[in-house]
């Protein structure tokens, strides 16, 4: 045997636990079996569980407190708070910036999907739009400002959507957690000229006008830029 072939050092093994320990943690989060807003078990219950040191475990889940998705609380325990490492990252970088900042954001990647989405739905995009468009001035009347950011979220969730970029989608859907504590100081006085700015904004999509389509987001942001 060739003494130079020695076993892999200690901590090069302990680190790959480790590694092992939070990609097995990852997985509970991202594939919903721990539910965002949901405590997780306690490290004494994941020890047995992984069959792995306490250390181990402590080390693996403080990777995913970095990462976003967990949030330990002092004497109630970790709690999920994201299923996405992205979001986390997303809504860490975006915190501290302005309203304004957050206006020129959504204007812009508003902007673009609805043009791109003009260019690119189908018959079943136009019809969740719709529908979704119908929901929204319906939550209007009906709900509360979380409950009307959700209802409007979702429609220019669909929007984008409707660009059938699946990069797209994922870089917006990690931003609406962000976007939905913004909108709830963003509500139009005149509410009947934002569902016409929303319908109008629906049907350039419907006729595949891409242009007039970037005209209504521009329309629905216009009273709030500063």
């Amino acid at each position: 045997m060739n003494n130079g072939e020695s076993a892999t050092p200690q901590p090069v093994r302990r680190v790959g636990l480790i590694d092992q320990a939070a990609a097995r943690l990852r997985d509970e989060v991202v594939s919903g079996r721990w539910p965002v807003g949901e405590r997780i078990p306690t490290e004494p219950e994941l020890v047995a569980e992984f069959g792995v040191g306490r250390n181990t475990v402590r080390e693996a889940l403080q990777s995913l407190v970095h990462a976003g998705l967990l949030r330990r609380e002092q004497g109630r325990g970790t709690f999920v708070i994201s299923d996405s490492e992205l979001t986390g990252t997303l809504q860490r970088q975006l915190a501290d910036g302005t309203r304004q900042h957050y206006l020129e954001l959504r204007l812009a990647l508003d902007s673009t999907a609805a043009s791109l989405a003009a260019l690119r739905r189908s018959e079943a995009d136009v019809e969740l739009l719709r529908q979704l468009r119908l929901r929204r001035e319906a939550s209007w009347s009906v709900d509360g400002p979380d409950g009307r950011a959700q209802a409007d979220l979702a429609l220019h969730r669909a929007i984008v959507a409707a660009t059938h970029n699946p990069l797209y989608v994922t870089l917006y859907s990690s931003m609406l957690d962000v976007f939905a504590v913004h909108m709830r100081d963003e509500e139009s006085e005149d509410e009947g000229e934002a569902h016409r700015h929303h319908h109008d904004l629906v049907e350039a999509i419907a006729d595949g006008d891409a242009d007039r389509a970037r005209g209504a987001v521009a329309a629905i942001f216009e009273p709030f830029m500063g």
